[in-house]
């Protein structure tokens, strides 16, 4: 069953948006070279202002020498259905902008634009994409020696789709597709609304 079977919008939008989610289950299988780079090729074309595009992306395959550096970076929830991803991916923002190295507002909001575009194109390639925060970020500042004008945002698990009857038996029921908030609830003309 397609998600937008029951995922209703309240207003017309391209399937791709009810879609994509973020789903646990992968089955252990090898990424080839192109599926990786066809994620980071879409987050390359993110918008981000004055075009400083402050994102950077660190991965690890699964079977490589680096699997483990990541990984074990991860809590023990994580780390219980990340064991089956084939990739895992650490997103790291510039604090400030190339062409003047004074501080960018937007810099997180810019690489959270390439993050949701790496993550659409994952779903349109019949990916799991699944974004964390559940991980050391001290321990993978230091691991990776990445300097403080840089923040480390989150890390993505990639895969291909697995059973969710390997998940762990906690997980299992959790893994179907979450609602969204009516657009009510976050969208207001002329003032600001706290809900």
């Amino acid at each position: 069953m397609r998600l937008s079977e029951y995922r209703k919008p309240e207003h017309e939008i391209n399937n791709i948006f009810i879609e994509r989610w973020s789903p646990r289950a992968m089955s252990g299988e090898i990424l080839s070279e192109d599926e990786i780079m066809s994620l980071f090729e879409a987050a390359r074309w993110a918008p981000s202002s004055y075009n400083n595009q402050p994102w950077k992306f660190v991965y690890a395959r699964k079977n490589t020498e680096y699997w483990d550096k990541f990984f074990n970076l991860l809590i023990d929830f994580n780390k219980s259905w990340v064991k089956d991803a084939a990739l895992l991916i650490l997103i790291i923002s510039k604090r400030n902008f190339e062409y003047n190295n004074k501080p960018s507002v937007s810099h997180s909001f810019d690489t959270g634009a390439a993050w949701q575009n790496l993550a659409l194109q994952g779903s349109i390639n019949g990916l799991v994409v699944h974004a964390m925060e559940g991980f050391d970020y001290e321990k993978a500042k230091q691991l990776f020696k990445i300097p403080d004008d840089y923040k480390i945002e989150a890390m993505i698990a990639v895969g291909k789709p697995g059973k969710k009857e390997n998940l762990p038996k906690e997980l299992q029921g959790r893994e179907s597709p979450s609602s969204r908030k009516k657009i009510g609830n976050f969208v207001s003309e002329g003032n600001f609304i706290q809900q």
